[in-house]
């Protein structure tokens, strides 16, 4: 059995490659922020969550597609997908309280194996019986697929069947075996055999005929006769044994991944509950083919900030279609990097099949994501900020593709303003021949000025808005590039601050 609920053809792998460069996307992202809100403390929900998302840009639009249609019903069926996942738990934690992994000796193997199977057997009938009330609620391909495989796999004839045997397998009745003489009289070809008796009726094995037989009977106080019998009787179920501990294996399989791809969905569930509490818009995104050159939004806001404040975030509406570079300049803490950071988390969390925080979005996709953020001053360097800043460019220009995504926010900025301009020109001026799109914010005045002089077709230019009085309002707006990023307005909010008594100073 498979659940399907990740892709359409095959099962996700928790353990595929992370891109290389995963470290500067979950740092420059904050990325744990957001597994952090899908998982709210279970590991398993934040392992699938950095699983599902860091990788996402594998996925094709049909595959994005189809984890959208599965998420639309998990929100509007919320309860029924906690409860199937709380199935999986349980068969998990069930199977891991047995001791079927320490004994191997084959009569514990088998009634271990039986035990779990018999726990098994209760949750599978619980998610058919789930199946059965509330398949008809569930309007995605993923759902329909999976609850058709349980009605038919999982019929009455199956359960019967099944428990009839796990019943026999207790071997309430005693063991039967054959066996065959060997060469040297040894006994060869131990067989278990099933009881007969239990294919009769009552009055067939009351009145009806008996094969003749011989008893052979051990005394108590035979040891040594108790050892041989014990031992024949292993040789006997020992491959029933193993058949059965498989077919525990083979369930647990089934369980575990339900369980993984349920996370996935879970943690978005979570992520749900947490940003519609504080009233922000989410939508499912408009994805398009890579190369499309899409790129619009309206009401887009960083779900990482609005995680960690109590009141909601500004969001901003952009519409960038068919431009392949977007340069944000304006006034200090006027919500640059916010922007940037919002545009990046929005697309990773497209690609993994999730909704976007904004009122509505559309975008291409991307073959990759990669960000280029200033760092802090470290001592430990070995060479200067910009010898680190273009050793990190140099890697990310390895491993760029046609159609991927660049984020830069302030770099080249550890030199002078010619010098830190040309290089930003140079690199953008090669990467945008190669197809990939740009989003730069800068303070680098030469550098956006002299391009936005050249009147590009695919190029836009944003500015952090500010109001006349200094104050921000952490919208962004199509404009030119000033000289200015406002930074005495920042001074006088520093410097007026010590200037006031203790009771008007702000915190």
């Amino acid at each position: 059995m498979k659940a399907f609920l990740m892709f359409r053809d095959r099962d996700f792998d928790p353990r595929r490659t992370i891109p290389k460069h995963e470290p500067a996307l979950t740092q420059d992202l904050e990325l744990t922020t957001l597994f952090n809100a899908m998982a709210l403390g279970d590991e398993v929900l934040f392992d699938v969550a950095r699983s599902a998302v860091l990788p996402g840009a594998d996925n094709d639009l049909s595959t994005i597609l189809y984890r959208q249609d599965i998420l639309r019903d998990c929100l509007k069926q919320p309860t029924i997908v906690r409860d199937m996942y709380a199935i999986a738990v349980d068969a998990i934690k069930g199977e891991k309280k047995s001791y079927r992994h320490i004994f191997t000796y084959p009569g514990a193997v088998l009634n271990e194996s039986v035990e779990v199977l018999q726990l098994f057997v209760i949750l599978l009938q619980r998610l058919k019986n789930i199946a059965d009330k509330h398949a008809g609620g569930f309007e995605s391909d993923g759902f329909k697929t999976f609850f058709a495989m349980l009605q038919r796999e999982l019929n009455d004839e199956y359960f019967a069947r099944v428990e009839d045997q796990l019943e026999e397998l207790t071997f309430s009745a005693g063991v039967l075996i054959s066996a065959e003489l060997g060469k040297g009289y040894k006994g060869v070809n131990y067989t278990l055999r099933r009881n007969a008796d239990r294919q009769r009726g009552w009055v067939q094995r009351i009145f009806g005929s008996k094969p003749d037989e011989y008893t052979w009977r051990v005394h108590p106080r035979d040891e040594s006769g108790a050892k041989a019998l014990s031992e024949l009787k292993d040789r006997g179920i020992d491959p029933a044994g193993n058949a059965l501990a498989q077919s525990a294996d083979h369930i647990l399989s089934f369980f575990s991944m339900l369980q993984t791809e349920l996370a996935f969905y879970l943690g978005c569930l979570n992520l749900h509950e947490q940003l519609t509490r504080k009233g922000e818009p989410t939508c499912f995104p408009v994805p398009a083919e890579p190369g499309e050159r899409r790129l619009s939004f309206s009401g887009l806001y960083d779900v990482c900030l609005s995680l960690n404040l109590k009141p909601r975030v500004v969001g901003n509406d952009v519409n960038a279609d068919n431009k392949d570079l977007v340069i944000i300049t304006g006034a200090n803490q006027g919500g640059k990097s916010t922007f940037l950071r919002s545009i990046g988390l929005s697309r990773l969390m497209m690609q993994a099949g999730m909704f976007v925080p904004a009122e509505c979005f559309c975008s291409e996709l991307c073959t990759n994501i990669f960000t280029h953020y200033k760092r802090e001053e470290d001592l430990t360097m070995q060479s200067g900020k910009l010898d680190e800043e273009l050793s990190r460019m140099s890697t990310i220009v390895d491993s760029v593709t046609a159609n991927s995504m660049l984020l830069l926010n302030e770099s080249f900025a550890a030199t002078n303003e010619r010098e830190g301009s040309e290089i930003a020109r140079q690199i953008v001026g090669s990467l945008l021949e190669k197809h990939v799109k740009i989003i730069f914010v800068t303070h680098l005045y030469e550098f956006a000025h002299n391009l936005c002089e050249k009147k590009m077709q695919n190029a836009i230019f944003l500015r952090a808005a500010r109001r006349t009085d200094g104050g921000r309002t952490f919208k962004l707006v199509e404009g030119e590039p000033l000289q200015t990023s406002y930074g005495e307005d920042l001074y006088k909010e520093i410097f007026d601050g010590y200037s006031r008594t203790p009771n008007q100073c702000a915190v």
